[in-house]
């Protein structure tokens, strides 16, 4: 006679249970690289944040300014590929200035 273990004590990611392994890398990747992307978008914001025209050129800024538009639209691109299509949280929590939102072409605030 064999014992079976009960359902509730069954592994999580079995493949019968149809969540393997391979599913669970991508969808840990998936995180990394969301997390990865918030990072970058944190730091070019916060650069753009930090630009003072007393010491730094107009051209410095627009630099600042590209490159958190491209860090926050990668951020947005990411977001929405795990599934997450509401990017008003994100504007809040990150700050983003309406200027880098006019520049993504975003009408959300």
């Amino acid at each position: 006679m064999t014992v079976r273990p009960p359902q509730s004590l069954r592994q999580p990611f079995s493949i019968e249970g149809g969540f393997n392994v391979l599913e669970y890398e991508l969808r840990a990747e998936r995180a990394s690289s969301l997390g990865r992307s918030g990072l970058k978008a944190e730091e070019a914001l916060a650069s753009l944040k930090g630009w003072d025209a007393s010491r730094h050129h107009q051209e410095d800024r627009d630099a600042r300014l590209s490159k958190a538009v491209d860090a926050v639209w990668g951020l947005f691109v990411q977001r929405e590929i795990c599934g997450l299509r509401n990017s008003r949280d994100v504007v809040q929590r990150y700050g983003i200035p309406d200027e880098v939102l006019v520049r993504l072409g975003s009408t959300q605030k």
